[in-house]
């Protein structure tokens, strides 16, 4: 038996006429690959629907602290300043100050308004110029003006606000207030990085990387890849009219829009130590040490456990309401080992053929898939536990058991609270 260090997830859907994940252009994306070009969906975009659908198994019913992607963090927060009787100048530089420190290290930071306190001291109080050199910087001009996405835990979020409200309502002038939060988050810097999942989940399974110091980076746990057609791109413009209920004839407008069909493949992997750390704070390289506890294992198998069920049954894509792109998927591989994982993505370099003779595209997909699986275990020992998913009844795969998704989810579940496969 090996540890389940990693769980790689291999998934086959299919989608009709579909605009899943559009460029740039509004045109479905494509990856170019051996022979073919293909349609594919970003990892982004995946992760995306995974951490925001709404079902039973939503990523929000483990009970734990998730987090929210967004650029107006602090104008939020100035926004709940105001309301609380903080005064707009204060409240700008406050909302200013910790927009900074969202990209920059506090300490800098200090070091510039310290310096900018001496400066304004020697000039004559009130003068235009430090009037107007306060209301840039709460104004936010220059490169941090515009603000930038950043993913914060839900319970940092709440840190903050309390401290932002606590500095402004102690200080007597806006720049008091500036100096004082920048001190203060320096001062419970550890405060923040240690609120037990202060992060998120979100941030825990898919990392987080931040420019500052503020915040603490987070390698991610789950490694997703781009999922692309096994054959080449099939695609076509979907010209269409808006008709004019109010007029008798002719249309409100002409358009036309891009539409793929094609079978995916998907590739997810768990680093499992990884996910235990990011979810409990345990070193990666005790996770299935003989001294820890399985209980420090749970909560990551009930993550799995989740995210296997969404794989599975979430689909991504635009236009839903005229295309309605949602599949289950056809065929689920979970391999559970402590080899460095592997994609199986090789065995579509040469796309498959639409016209083939040797049975659907799906069973000749599974095929190729199996042949490849089997050709690995030739060359490297079949190192791997393996369990799969398959609406197709004749569908084998070499040293693997068939099991639904119910007790596949928890197949992964369980090894990982026990430390073997």
């Amino acid at each position: 038996m090996s540890i389940p260090r990693f769980i790689q997830i291999h998934t086959l859907h299919t989608y009709p006429a579909a605009l899943l994940n559009r460029d740039d252009a509004g045109l479905a994306k494509r990856l170019p690959l051996g022979n073919a070009v293909r349609t594919r969906i970003s990892s982004q975009c995946l992760k995306r629907h995974w951490r925001v659908t709404e079902d039973q198994f939503s990523l929000k019913h483990l009970g734990v602290p998730m987090a929210a992607r967004s650029r107006i963090f602090v104008d939020k927060i100035q926004e709940m300043l105001v309301a609380s009787g903080i005064a707009l100048p204060v409240a700008e530089m406050l909302s200013s100050s910790l927009k900074n420190a969202f990209s920059k290290g506090v300490d800098k930071l200090i070091k510039e308004a310290k310096k900018k306190q001496t400066t304004r001291k020697s000039k004559k109080a009130g003068s235009d110029d430090e009037q107007d050199e306060i209301s840039d910087e709460a104004d936010g001009t220059g490169e941090n003006g515009k603000g930038q996405a950043i993913l914060l835990g839900l319970s940092e979020y709440e840190y903050l606000k309390s401290l932002c409200l606590d500095v402004g309502s102690s200080a007597t002038d806006a720049t008091t207030a500036k100096l004082l939060l920048l001190e203060r988050l320096k001062s419970e810097r550890s405060n923040i990085e240690n609120i037990p999942l202060g992060c998120g989940l979100e941030a825990a399974l898919f990392g987080r990387m931040v420019t500052s110091d503020l915040l603490a980076s987070r390698d991610a746990a789950v490694y997703v890849a781009h999922a692309f057609t096994v054959h080449q791109a099939q695609v076509e413009s979907d010209y269409f009219t808006v008709v004019d209920d109010l007029l008798q004839m002719g249309s409100a407008g002409i358009f036309d829009t891009e539409l793929a069909s094609g079978l995916y493949y998907g590739y997810v992997v768990v680093d499992v130590p990884q996910l235990v750390q990011n979810l409990e704070g345990e070193d990666f390289k005790d996770c299935f040490a003989s001294g820890t506890p399985a209980e420090r294992r749970v909560l990551a198998g009930r993550v799995v456990q989740h995210l296997l069920h969404l794989i599975a049954t979430v689909s991504p894509g635009a236009k839903r309401g005229s295309t309605a792109p949602f599949d289950w998927a056809k065929f689920m591989l979970i391999e559970a080992g402590d080899w460095q994982p592997r994609s199986l993505a090789g065995a579509f370099h040469d796309a498959l053929p639409l016209d083939g003779k040797e049975g659907t595209i799906r069973q000749r997909t599974v095929n190729r898939l199996t042949r490849e699986i089997a050709a690995m275990d030739d060359a490297y020992g079949a190192p791997l536990s393996r369990r799969f998913l398959a609406v197709d009844p004749e569908v084998e795969v070499p040293g693997a058991e068939r099991l639904n998704l119910g007790r596949l989810a928890d197949w992964a579940k369980e090894i990982i609270e026990k430390g073997a496969c």
